[in-house]
């Protein structure tokens, strides 16, 4: 399965949307859209994982890196909506008590 991931920003905030499967082959996909926006230096990144149906120890692992690379810079990541299965991922591995899990991203306008 494929991982389509699409950005919009807005006065130094940004929404990452992923749908589709985040696993050790599409992971760079999303790994390159955050590491750009940490470039611009964005402040807040919220990351939409509604449309996320598996992710697996890479995808978690490079939500774990931008979110320590946002926090150097004075920012912070916010992941918002995983489904069941990814959410008992962050559980399971007691990453909800690391990363600010929102039920819903801000909508921003396409930039």
């Amino acid at each position: 399965m494929e991982l389509n991931v699409s950005t919009a920003s807005q006065g130094g905030h940004a929404v990452v949307t992923a749908t589709g499967e985040l696993d050790l082959y599409t992971a760079p996909r999303l790994q390159a859209a955050l590491a750009g926006l940490l470039r611009e230096q964005v402040t807040r990144i919220v990351v939409d994982l509604s449309g996320v149906e598996f992710c697996d120890s890479t995808g978690m692992n490079v939500l774990l890196s931008a979110m320590k690379r946002l926090k150097e810079q004075g920012g912070s990541l916010e992941l918002a909506a995983p489904r069941p299965a990814v959410q008992r991922i962050l559980q399971v591995t007691g990453l909800d008590t690391v990363f600010t899990v929102t039920k819903a991203a801000p909508v921003l306008d396409a930039g």
